[in-house]
């Protein structure tokens, strides 16, 4: 399934879990007023979804001049994979990360945080920045950054709904059975979660396997991932918003390690990951 597919699929989909709250939350008002923000969203994500993620994150653009190395390397692997270079930003977080956005490879950024850049040597740096091209090349980007802005609006309107749910609109349209419009507020933000997360495990490994080739170390890649995972648990984002998780090179708000936690996480196991790539790199030998 190409990305145009599956970027309309989930602008459907997350676009009819806002419509489904307005109607619950305000009756027939309450759909169109949802329909508006559903149509509003879904265009101003495409257009502005990039701006929206890095302010969320307070990240800068960063000179040439201020980080030459960084922007030497961004340069090298989008000459590898044909793309115009990036802009390149830094998000002021100690949390070793890094992500992609933009609406595709003319209008991409790769950010890192401060972290990660004192945490990994050039070249596991260099695997990280690679993954990353990885999902501008693939066109990840524009999936990932809009879902992760529809969801945050359908979290928002879901703690809205939990009170709405309870007391009631204005007009009495909203209110209908309590019970039952309280469990829709408490599912549709697992039900973005679940759409975000059908697409972005699968399109992490095909990041990895892409980066892997664009820098021409696996290894270096599996290596900056177990740095990663292990540092995750230690030192936690201090600003972030769960529903845009899946656009980070690891779990950014929390480790993610076996079990319940794997089966929900934005991202798939870290140590399948290292696996795959370790496996890649064998054969290359």
């Amino acid at each position: 399934m190409t990305s145009q597919i599956k970027t309309v699929l989930l602008l459907g989909l997350l676009s009819g879990i806002i419509i489904l709250l307005g109607g619950m939350m305000g009756g027939r008002s309450g759909i169109i007023i949802a329909f508006g923000l559903a149509l509003v969203m879904n265009v101003g994500s495409y257009w502005y979804s990039d701006k929206i993620v890095l302010s969320m994150y307070k990240a800068r653009e960063l000179a040439p001049e201020e980080a030459p190395y960084l922007h030497q390397i961004v340069e090298e692997l989008a000459r590898n994979a044909g793309i115009p270079k990036p802009r390149v930003c830094v998000v002021p977080e100690q949390a070793p990360n890094a992500f992609a956005t933009g609406r595709d490879p003319e209008h991409a950024v790769v950010a890192v945080t401060e972290g990660i850049m004192r945490l990994l040597p050039p070249e596991q740096l260099k695997g990280v920045l690679a993954h990353e091209m990885g999902h501008i090349l693939n066109r990840d980007i524009l999936i990932q950054t809009v879902a992760g802005v529809l969801a945050s609006a359908i979290v928002t309107l879901a703690n809205i709904f939990q009170f709405t749910a309870i007391f009631g609109s204005r007009d009495g349209e909203g209110r209908g059975n309590p019970v039952g419009a309280l469990i829709l507020a408490l599912l549709a933000p697992i039900a973005a979660g679940l759409i975000q997360m059908a697409i972005s495990r699968s399109r992490e490994y095909l990041a990895d396997d892409t980066g892997a080739r664009l820098c021409g170390d696996p290894l270096s890649l599996a290596g900056a991932l177990a740095k990663l995972g292990a540092a995750s648990g230690r030192v936690p984002m201090r600003e972030g918003n769960p529903s845009t998780a899946q656009l980070f090179i690891v779990a950014p708000l929390f480790a993610v390690s076996g079990g319940m936690a794997n089966l929900f996480s934005t991202h798939p196991p870290l140590e399948e990951r290292i696996h795959r790539l370790e496996a890649m790199a064998a054969r290359r030998r």
